[in-house]
């Protein structure tokens, strides 16, 4: 008889019991699968391929595990995916940082990529 089962070996965090408070002061449980949502979004077309996807999200939950908190703002999530995103794509940080600092206009995000550029500049002397 043959097994047709396929099994990974690959360890993925898990955290539980991580309740985040939303900016109008709703709480709701992570959800992983929600982030990962997003952060496809922001990686569509991007050329990131599934094993560093993967990476990310699990470098994203790190993060958030070091923390060693029941309760986390949105915000400093946010800024947690931002910081990982940011090292993976700079347009897909981009696209995310838009929709998370909710940009109201051009020179937010003109403010935004100045940053980036900034920073490139800096790394290149």
């Amino acid at each position: 008889m043959k097994c047709e089962f396929r099994f990974s070996t690959m360890e993925e965090i898990e955290i539980l019991d991580l309740t985040i408070v939303k900016r109008d002061g709703r709480k709701e449980l992570y959800d992983r699968e929600k982030m990962t949502r997003g952060l496809r979004k922001a990686l569509e077309k991007r050329g990131v391929d599934e094993e560093r996807f993967r990476q990310l999200v699990n470098n994203i939950e790190r993060d958030l595990q070091v923390l060693r908190k029941n309760e986390i703002i949105s915000d400093e999530i946010g800024q947690i995916v931002m910081k990982n995103l940011k090292k993976v794509d700079k347009v897909g940080y981009i696209r995310f940082a838009s929709v998370y600092k909710d940009f109201q206009d051009v020179e937010s995000f003109k403010e935004e990529l100045d940053k980036l550029t900034v920073v490139k500049a800096k790394k290149k002397k």
